[in-house]
């Protein structure tokens, strides 16, 4: 584990490096992989992800970590919090599982609980929030275990398969995380 950020039970977050680019083509460019995703159709290269990565890691306002499993060292995706704004306190939340294999596993929620943790404990956030498609109710399950509650509706905002969706607003705020938090003080977690 190098350049660690978070540990939590099963997993660890990194920043990522451009040499992670090329993992990630595959990932994007797959629509399993991007149907819950707001990041367009548009095939992407391995350029178009080491200039994204770089983007990223020099922005003052977004962080990007790879999610790594501690018992591989494999990476399966990415998250980290975008659009942070200091001055209010808040930010906005994202993340791939790309890897497939990883799916099902509680890799999803156990990365969302490492990043509201950075987000509270380390940035000094007061809330984190998130648009998640209304057919994503893997994600919506995931986003619920950590403490995230709905907040709206953005009403047939989104378009997939030839249909229109709508869009959950859902958000969680220190006091929230701090009553109960999905990775508890007494949990091996490390930030």
């Amino acid at each position: 584990m190098q350049n660690v950020i978070a540990v939590g039970r099963q997993l660890y977050l990194r920043p990522l490096a451009r040499a992670d680019a090329a993992a990630f083509v595959p990932w994007v460019n797959d629509p399993e992989v991007t149907r819950t995703l707001a990041i367009g159709a548009r095939a992407m290269d391995v350029r178009a992800e080491e200039a994204f990565i770089e983007k990223t890691n020099a922005s003052a306002h977004d962080v990007l970590f790879g999610i790594v499993v501690q018992e591989t060292d494999q990476l399966i995706g990415s998250t980290g919090l975008n659009q942070i704004d200091f001055r209010n306190h808040r930010a906005s939340f994202g993340i791939m599982v790309g890897e497939k294999g990883a799916w099902g596993k509680g890799y999803g929620t156990e990365a969302t609980a490492l990043v509201v943790r950075y987000a509270f404990e380390k940035l000094y956030l007061n809330r984190v929030q998130l648009h998640v498609y209304e057919y994503n109710l893997r994600g919506i399950r995931a986003y619920e275990k950590v403490g995230f509650r709905r907040e709206g509706v953005l009403r047939q905002e989104h378009v997939y398969d030839g249909r229109l969706w709508d869009t959950v607003v859902m958000a969680i705020l220190r006091e929230e995380w701090e009553e109960k938090p999905a990775l508890p003080a007494s949990d091996p977690c490390k930030t």
